[in-house]
C-alpha cells in the first residue's frame, strides 16, 4: 500500500507496529543484561574506580566509594541499568524502524538525505555516549568528589546519586548528539538553511546553556562541561547543512 492510499488508521497501525518492534528489541537486549549483569555493572561502575583511564593521568587525585541507603535501591538500579543498556544497544534497530515508518511519506529527492541522516544517527549517538562516559562523567566526578566547603564534611556518595549523574551524563548526551541528524533531515526538506544557522549562533549559545542547565540543574560546573560539546554539535550541524 502506498502513502496516498493509507488512511489515518493505517498510519496509526503502522506506528503501532513500529513501537512494538522497537520495544521488543529493547526487551531482548535488556533480558541479556539481566541474565549476565556482572560485565554490565563492572562497566557502569568503572568511572568510580581509581583505575579508570582518565584518573591515571598525572596530577589527578581521585578516590570514591559508593554506599546504598535505600533497601530496594540496588534491585531497581539493576533493572533500570539493564533497561537503559537495552535501549543503547537496540538504538540502531529503533532508528531503522523509524526510517521504515517515515520513508513512505518522503519524496524521492528527500529520501537520500534523510536516509543519510538516519545512517549518521547511530554513529553520533554512540559518539555522544562515549564522550559522556569517558570525558564528561569522570570530569564531573573528579570535581564533585574533591570539592568541599569544610574539612569537617566527608563526601559520602549514594548509589542513587551516582546513577542519576550517570544517566544524565551518558545516555542523555547520546540523545543530544542526535541534533546534527535532525538538522540534516530538515535541511534536505528545505526547512533549515546554513545561513539561518550561522545567524542564530548567539541564540544557540543561550539555548545550549539553558539545555545544559536543565540536564545538570544542581551545579554550574557540570553545565559548562556539557555545554562545550553541545555547542560543537551546533557547529557540526552548520557544516552538514545544505547551503
Amino acid at each position: 500500500m502506498n502513502e496516498a492510499e493509507m488512511s489515518f488508521w493505517d498510519h496509526l497501525e503502522a506506528l503501532r507496529g513500529t513501537i512494538i518492534r522497537s520495544v521488543l528489541g529493547v526487551v531482548l537486549f535488556s533480558v541479556i543484561f539481566l541474565i549476565i549483569p556482572k560485565p554490565l555493572f563492572k562497566a557502569v561502575l568503572w568511572p568510580t574506580q581509581e583505575d579508570f583511564l582518565l584518573y591515571r593521568l598525572p596530577g589527578i587525585d581521585f578516590s570514591m566509594e559508593l554506599i546504598n541507603i535505600e533497601i530496594s535501591a540496588q534491585f531497581f538500579t539493576y533493572m533500570k541499568v539493564a533497561l537503559l543498556c537495552g535501549v543503547v544497544l537496540a538504538f540502531p534497530y529503533i532508528v531503522f524502524q523509524l526510517w521504515k515508518f517515515i520513508s513512505p511519506a518522503l519524496y524521492e529527492h528527500e529520501k537520500k538525505a534523510v536516509r543519510k541522516a538516519f545512517g549518521l544517527s547511530s554513529a553520533l549517538f554512540y559518539l555522544g555516549v562515549t564522550v559522556g562516559y569517558f570525558v564528561v562523567l569522570p570530569v564531573c566526578l573528579i570535581f564533585f568528589v574533591n570539592f568541599s566547603i569544610s574539612d569537617t564534611i566527608v563526601n559520602t556518595i549514594s548509589l542513587s546519586s551516582y546513577m542519576s549523574l550517570f544517566v544524565s551524563m551518558v545516555f542523555l548526551i547520546g540523545i543530544l548528539f542526535e541534533f546534527p541528524t535532525v538538522i540534516l533531515a530538515l535541511s534536505a526538506m528545505g526547512i533549515v538553511h546554513r545561513d539561518m544557522l550561522r545567524k542564530g549562533r548567539r541564540y544557540a549559545v543561550v539555548a545550549v546553556l539553558i539545555l545544559a542547565a536543565f540536564i545538570t540543574p544542581s551545579d554550574p560546573f557540570s553545565m559548562f562541561v556539557l555545554a562545550i560539546p553541545l555547542y560543537g554539535l551546533y557547529e557540526l550541524s552548520i557544516l552538514l547543512c545544505k547551503a
